[in-house]
C-alpha cells in the first residue's frame, strides 16, 4: 500500500516539505510554516491543485 503525501511550500522562505493529509487542518483555517512562522490560509501552502484535491478527500473522509 502507497501512503499518500502533499506538497507543501511557503512562499515567504521559500522552504519546501511534505506531510500525510490526515490530522491535517482545514484548508480555509490559518497556518504558519514551521520554519519562517509567516501565517497564510493553509490552502496557500500546497503545491498544486492535485495536493489540494488529496487533502480535501481526507477531510471528507
Amino acid at each position: 500500500m502507497t501512503e499518500a503525501f502533499v506538497r507543501l511550500r511557503c512562499s515567504e522562505c521559500g522552504k519546501d516539505w511534505q506531510k500525510t493529509p490526515t490530522g491535517l487542518p482545514d484548508v480555509r483555517s490559518n497556518f504558519s510554516c514551521p520554519n519562517c512562522h509567516g501565517t497564510r490560509r493553509f490552502a496557500e501552502f500546497l503545491r498544486t491543485e492535485r495536493d489540494l484535491e488529496t487533502v480535501k478527500q481526507f477531510q471528507e473522509a
